[in-house]
């Protein structure tokens, strides 16, 4: 019988020929040549349908089943799971590597690129598939600890309800306009600072995130103070000009000792006249100033806490800055805020 050509695996229908050819006392060589099959892949096969038959004088001798076999084949076929996606594309791979490594990108970060080079790596994946390659130890060189929260899964916080403990300076964020809270208007911000060593002395970072675009300014500042935080401020409106008051319609801020200035970071340094609106947040409550939070948690992956902000140059700052701005964001369905910001910048009178 001529030999069958090109199958890889051996099928239901040639097992049980093997086991009636077994039977009738073929040898393995016989068989290999009658299937047109390696003798090395019949020796395997009759091992992994091997049993012991008793005989009419109720001797045990060597049998070989079809079934056995197969139930084996099926166990072992069902534990190997779905084909890796990524396959052998080493480009791919070693683009990922990189992105989470160096690039500090995260798996969903990560998606969105390859999404959009689909033409260059010839496929997509998932957020969750490039998760399961990490954990799975797919990735040479990167593991769950190279992921941004170190593989740790965030937890859902439990709804909160604003605590009044004391008054808020000044405007508090309840009479903050509902299309602010909304992110349905451009122009509305949130200021914090981020400090490097655990006592607050020393440099600072002074950042604001737009709450619609969450595009990202950062200063440093050389303490955190309610001067330093207006002249910032004030330099922010000489680079902007007219077009400020536009821009940076509102910024809501904590209860800090930096942001106390309320006249001072509300007036003008060019006119005299209001330039924006300052809202405060309730005590303890910095959920109330979610994007800010989000962004600083970005910051981190550059700047870990306790590192000293004098040990950056004003350079490092404005390039984790534009990382951040160019940083593909989920929940900008994949967009950076300096795309996004641009495009509003450019509907302004």
């Amino acid at each position: 019988m001529a030999g069958r050509k090109g199958a890889k695996h051996i099928t239901y229908l040639e097992r049980i020929k093997i086991e009636a050819l077994y039977t009738n006392g073929k040898k393995a060589q016989e068989i290999a040549a009658y299937l047109g099959r390696n003798l090395s892949c019949i020796y395997k096969e009759l091992k992994r349908g091997y049993y012991e038959r008793l005989t009419t004088d109720l001797l045990k001798i060597p049998a070989y089943s079809a079934d056995i076999a197969q139930q084996d084949y099926d166990y072992k076929a069902a534990g190997k799971g779905v084909p890796l996606k990524i396959g052998q594309n080493h480009h791919l791979a070693a683009f990922i590597e990189n992105a989470i490594l160096y690039g500090k990108y995260s798996p969903v970060a990560v998606a969105f690129c390859i999404a959009r080079e689909r033409d260059t790596f010839g496929l997509t994946l998932c957020p969750r598939t490039i998760y399961n390659y990490v954990e799975n130890g797919v990735f040479l060189r990167l593991t769950e600890k190279d992921l941004p929260r170190g593989g740790k899964r965030r937890r859902r916080k439990a709804v909160r309800t604003p605590c009044h403990v004391k008054r808020p300076l000044c405007q508090s964020i309840e009479e903050r306009p509902q299309e602010v809270e909304g992110r349905k208007a451009f122009g509305h911000w949130e200021m914090d600072t981020v400090v490097g060593q655990r006592n607050g002395s020393g440099p600072v970072l002074l950042v604001l995130t737009e709450r619609m675009t969450r595009q990202e300014i950062i200063f440093k500042m050389r303490s955190k103070t309610a001067a330093e935080t207006v002249r910032c401020l004030n330099r922010l409106e000489r680079q902007y000009g007219a077009k400020f008051r536009q821009v940076f319609q509102s910024i809501t801020v904590d209860n800090g000792a930096e942001f106390m200035d309320f006249e001072g970071m509300q007036k003008s340094c060019l006119s005299k006249k209001r330039r924006t609106r300052i809202y405060y947040c309730h005590p303890f409550s910095s959920w109330e100033r979610g994007s800010n939070e989000n962004a600083n948690r970005l910051i981190r992956r550059f700047i870990p806490k306790g590192v000293p902000i004098s040990n950056y140059s004003q350079a490092q700052i404005k390039d984790i800055q534009y990382w951040i701005n160019n940083y593909p964001r989920k929940l900008l369905k994949g967009d950076c805020s300096a795309a996004l910001f641009r495009q509003f910048l450019l509907t302004l009178a």
